[in-house]
């Protein structure tokens, strides 16, 4: 994914999922944690997505972790709508769940 501001209709890359997510997050939230956990196989009994060109695909489901001053003043539901809006062509092309945890510095070092 070369920009940020593509559509969700957008053609995605042929790099693995994580990659091209690691990179759309690290672009946009800057984060001081990033943690990708691919989950998919936890899902695997699931019926395949038939939308997107990666219908079947196999990276689908993933646990994120993001750490990111972006965060601050952002109430959770906002937090988790910016995610997805950032991955929404991803979201488009057969991703189909994320388990996010969206965390400021602040609130990750109270959390320690």
């Amino acid at each position: 994914m070369s920009s940020l501001s593509q559509s969700a209709s957008a053609p995605v890359s042929a790099a693995p999922r994580a990659q091209r997510v690691r990179k759309v997050l690290e672009t946009a939230l800057f984060p001081t944690r990033l943690d990708i956990q691919d989950e998919s196989a936890r899902h695997a009994h699931h019926v395949e997505q038939t939308r997107g060109p990666n219908a079947g695909a196999t990276e689908t489901h993933f646990r994120l972790y993001i750490v990111s001053s972006v965060f601050e003043g952002m109430n959770r539901v906002a937090r988790s709508r910016k995610v997805h809006d950032l991955l929404a062509a991803e979201l488009a092309d057969g991703l189909h769940a994320l388990a996010l945890t969206l965390r400021t510095p602040a609130e990750e070092e109270a959390a320690v």
